[in-house]
């Protein structure tokens, strides 16, 4: 592996949180010249060199990280002291009206759910920062439209809004039996 490769691996691996192209530039001198082309090359040599391996480097809406493969989570998670967070049938369908039709207001997840929406599940949404205000509907009232945050992509592994699964993907899956885990990294 070369060695830009391999100080692209130090910094992720000790990075809490997903680091982009310009953020991984920054580590790096005028003096030493590393190009976004050089970056990019070095992290598709890091990529190719976890094939084979318990971790992979996964790209999200807010840049790079190495993070555990999902086959190796059951091991992984007995090392959290915390049990990983559950969410509500009623979170999940918000949050997946929020992410499919977005900007979308409130009464508008209320019109297709038919009842009324629990201001704490917002609440909870907007605290975990998946969702954000993306201004007002101009109606009477104004009520607030929302949309989903980078954090939202990040937390689900996705790049853009472009990798939700279809509607017709979903429309089968039995929410009684999901459960939604932090990932691994």
């Amino acid at each position: 592996m070369d060695r830009l490769a391999l100080v692209l691996e130090a910094i992720l691996l000790t990075a809490a949180k997903p680091l982009s192209l310009e953020q991984l530039e920054s580590f790096f001198s005028s003096e030493e010249a590393v190009t976004r082309p050089q970056l990019r090359a070095a992290l598709k040599v890091l990529a190719d060199n976890c094939v084979g391996r318990s971790f992979e480097l996964k790209e999200t809406a807010s840049g790079y990280r190495l993070q555990t493969r999902e086959q190796y989570s059951t091991w992984v998670l007995k090392h959290h002291i915390e049990k990983p967070a559950k969410y509500s049938r009623t979170l999940l369908e918000i949050l997946a009206l929020i992410a499919w039709r977005q900007p979308i207001t409130r009464a508008e997840i209320e019109e297709v759910r038919g009842v009324a929406v629990n201001g704490a599940v917002i609440k909870t949404l907007l605290e975990r920062e998946w969702i954000r205000v993306l201004g007002h509907k101009e109606v009477p009232g104004r009520p607030e439209m929302l949309g989903t945050t980078r954090q939202f992509l990040d937390y689900f592994q996705l790049k853009s809004l472009d990798d939700l699964p279809s509607l017709m993907e979903v429309r089968d899956v039995d929410l009684a039996t999901l459960v939604v885990e932090a990932p691994s990294d």
